[in-house]
């Protein structure tokens, strides 16, 4: 995770790290997040977190985007920590 992480800050902009990396959406409607909360633990929300805090910004998009999303179901994140 880190390894690709690492090649997004050189390869793409923080436009597309945002709308490519922290905010596409799986076939389910599931964004990265959604995935750490099911599957990753707290270590990788944390991680995560701390990656969209560097890079989304408050003018377009906000954090609770990530938070407040919700997949094909109507989950958010807190209902896939949750299970």
């Amino acid at each position: 995770m880190h390894k690709v992480w690492e090649w997004a800050k050189e390869k793409l902009t923080a436009q597309q790290m945002n709308n490519i990396l922290l905010l596409s959406t799986d076939n389910e409607g599931r964004t990265v997040f959604h995935m750490a909360a099911e599957y990753g633990g707290l270590d990788i929300l944390a991680k995560i977190r701390e990656w969209a805090n560097e890079k989304l910004t408050t003018e377009g998009i906000n954090n609770n985007i990530l938070l407040l999303s919700t997949d094909n179901e109507g989950r958010t994140v807190f209902h896939m920590a949750a299970e």
